[in-house]
């Protein structure tokens, strides 16, 4: 993931410079990268909602044409176009967040690797608020902001899950991921440079509002979608 930490280590640089603090700078810079994902998440929330309206639809496709292959493939094809959907439409923002995601943690868990200013890497070791080296694990205060933010920017996504066949399979493995990834990033916040554990506690808080803002969204565009329904059925 080096060909994404290195144009990364130069806005992080940059923003040293700016502000001066290596703590702030941290904390900008992942307000700024979330900043800019943003559209992806939402882009995913609304491809999601499209593909669990179309569920019924595709569902019925697959049982009217299951013995014709071909025909049935068709028949989806032409329903996506219909419905302006797409059967990988969700997965490239998600494909473009983990890889910037990796690039982060490659940085960050190892910024003396990517950065080339000696400015910036005698700041690495700075102090910021309790924290004494944000380039050694801080053992206990951000490991549990980490995983408590965690655990609930999961809970909070709960509410963006999309229906359907898999529904239930979604439900159960977002369920286990609920406790079972906070606890996995408070153990490895603990032997992670602070530093790292730093941008993923912000990270995860910002993902929090995110979550409510698309819970918001999902209720909305299920009211209008009802309200649509609704009127053809009348002038049906």
């Amino acid at each position: 993931m080096g060909i994404l930490a290195s144009p990364m280590s130069y806005l992080l640089t940059w923003i040293y410079d700016f502000i001066g603090n290596y703590g702030l700078a941290l904390l900008v810079f992942t307000i700024l990268i979330k900043g800019v994902m943003y559209p992806l998440y939402a882009k995913q929330i609304k491809t999601t909602m499209n593909m669990s309206k179309m569920q019924p639809k595709i569902k019925e496709i697959q049982q009217k044409y299951a013995k014709d292959k071909a025909l049935m493939n068709q028949k989806m094809a032409e329903l996506y176009k219909e419905e302006g959907g797409s059967m990988y439409g969700g997965c490239l923002p998600m494909l473009i967040q983990m890889i910037v995601i990796m690039g982060l943690f490659a940085l960050l868990r190892n910024p003396m690797n990517y950065i080339s200013s000696d400015k910036m890497l005698f700041a690495i070791h700075e102090s910021f608020l309790w924290i004494p080296d944000l380039a050694q694990p801080d053992k206990w205060v951000l490991p549990i902001i980490a995983g408590i933010a965690t655990f609930l920017a999961t809970y909070f996504s709960q509410t963006n899950q999309m229906s359907g066949p898999n529904a239930d399979q979604m439900k159960m493995m977002t369920k286990m991921m609920k406790y079972v990834f906070p606890v996995m990033i408070l153990l490895m916040a603990r032997s992670y440079p602070a530093g790292l554990a730093l941008y993923w506690s912000l990270n995860q808080i910002i993902q929090i509002f995110y979550n409510i803002r698309f819970a918001k969204m999902k209720k909305k565009m299920s009211g209008e979608g009802k309200k649509k329904r609704k009127a053809k059925a009348v002038r049906a």
